[in-house]
């Protein structure tokens, strides 16, 4: 089924019609509250602040602009996604909270809830931070990008930044209740798409030579679509079959349970892996951010930090620790998330209790060894396929075009975020789609 087709069955069925048009309503909300700038903010400052600053580049992708404008939702979801981070670290370290998750919904509602409660303070943690960035009148050329603020002016914008990042969570978790999708990917989704159209003109328009290779990295983001697609649509088949002997009602003879597939995901983690490694790469930024204006060795830490902590610098052409971290993180955040996703113990387990089997497999804890060995050595491939195109496509794509790698990181992020999202959530209307036929065949 392709992607109209989908689309049009899909608002011929009323109800999802109804999610349809619920999700696209709160995703409309929320740029709206994207273009509500603060007052007060100097406007040369900001464009010069994000002119140069990757990471910052990035928050600002996440919240669709929101950031480099000072808008109401400039922090965007990052709070929400670290703090769900931490509690996801905490389920695998804490046994009170691996019990609560195996306990289904009513489990799952309290982890949530926890997660809200864990977000307050962290938005209010990285809304001073941002606080302290704004207000220091060396961030920029143009000076700071808040002047003079009173502490009453200061608290305001903090809390008006968190309440931001709550709404935002907000939004997310309705569309994901009652629409369509993973709400807080499609608030993500939603952004980088708004400011894609804006961008093209402002880079297609800037001459001849930029259209050049305006049209040489539109033909790698093509290619690159298309690598994206195929690995996030593979998967490795593992044959299972049925121990259960079926009845054939004509001669009265038994025949041999059918045959099957068990399909494993490439890469079973989505997108998920990329938000999370940017998320705790902008920790070091708030850091610096808070100590600033502080003495001895955390000053001198902030001030490394807003010297070095960047893809590229003036004297480096590749930042090796700052690449090579976020290499690992996307790597280790892709095997951790499938691990909370896939468990071969479960798997292996259901299996069994369907009296279903892998040929040549012995049922329990064998086969979910083989599923584990398996999982690891397709999740390997994921893992450096989202690894490479977040970290190294950037840099060949800028060997090829002349363009700087700094402004790349931005687009190959983009990319994959935009094209995961929207297979995944094609996958959710295509399966409800399935489910509301069979549940038409039952009537």
């Amino acid at each position: 089924m392709n992607l109209i087709e989908a689309l049009v069955q899909a608002f011929r069925v009323p109800e999802l019609r109804r999610k349809l048009v619920f999700t696209l309503g709160l995703l409309v909300v929320f740029r709206v509250l994207a273009s509500i700038s603060i007052p007060g903010a100097n406007p040369a400052a900001l464009n010069d602040l994000f002119s140069n600053n990757t990471l910052l580049g990035l928050l600002n992708l996440f919240s669709g602009g929101g950031l480099s404008r000072l808008t109401i939702v400039a922090m965007g979801l990052n709070p929400y996604i670290n703090a769900t981070i931490i509690m996801q670290l905490m389920t695998v370290v804490s046994t009170r909270l691996k019990e609560l998750s195996k306990e289904g919904e009513q489990g799952r509602k309290r982890i949530t809830r926890y997660t809200r409660w864990l977000t307050v303070p962290l938005a209010m943690l990285q809304g001073y931070g941002y606080m302290a960035l704004f207000t220091n009148p060396n961030v920029t050329r143009a000076g700071a990008i808040i002047s003079n603020p009173t502490p009453a002016t200061e608290i305001t914008i903090i809390l008006v930044l968190t309440a931001g990042t709550i709404i935002a969570m907000w939004l997310g978790e309705l569309i994901t209740e009652y629409g369509v999708g993973n709400g807080v990917s499609l608030i993500i989704f939603v952004g980088i798409i708004g400011r894609l159209p804006g961008t093209l003109v402002t880079y297609g328009g800037s001459g001849g030579a930029h259209l050049i290779q305006l049209i040489l990295m539109a033909a790698i983001a093509l290619i690159v679509t298309a690598g994206i697609i195929e690995v996030q649509q593979a998967q490795r088949k593992i044959p299972v079959q049925s121990a259960q002997r079926v009845l054939n009602p004509r001669t009265g003879m038994a025949s041999q349970g059918r045959r099957n597939f068990l399909p494993l995901r490439v890469n079973a983690a989505g997108v998920i892996p990329i938000i999370f490694a940017i998320s705790i790469m902008t920790f070091p930024t708030i850091f610096a951010n808070l100590f600033q204006s502080s003495t001895g060795w955390t000053l001198g830490a902030a001030q490394w930090i807003q010297n070095n902590w960047q893809p590229t610098g003036a004297y480096i052409p590749i930042n090796f620790l700052y690449n090579g971290i976020y290499f690992m993180l996307v790597l280790g955040f892709t095997y951790f998330y499938t691990a909370v996703v896939f468990d071969p113990v479960d798997v292996a387990d259901n299996l069994k209790k369907s009296s279903t089997f892998i040929p040549g497999i012995r049922p329990g804890r064998s086969t979910a060894e083989y599923l584990g060995r398996v999982m690891g050595r397709i999740t390997l491939a994921g893992a450096l396929f989202l690894a490479g195109i977040t970290v190294v496509l950037p840099l060949i794509t800028a060997a090829i075009t002349g363009v700087s790698p700094t402004s790349l990181y931005l687009g190959g992020t983009a990319i994959l975020i935009v094209v995961g999202v929207a297979l995944d959530t094609m996958k959710q209307i295509e399966t409800q789609l399935l489910m509301r036929q069979y549940r038409g065949f039952i009537k």
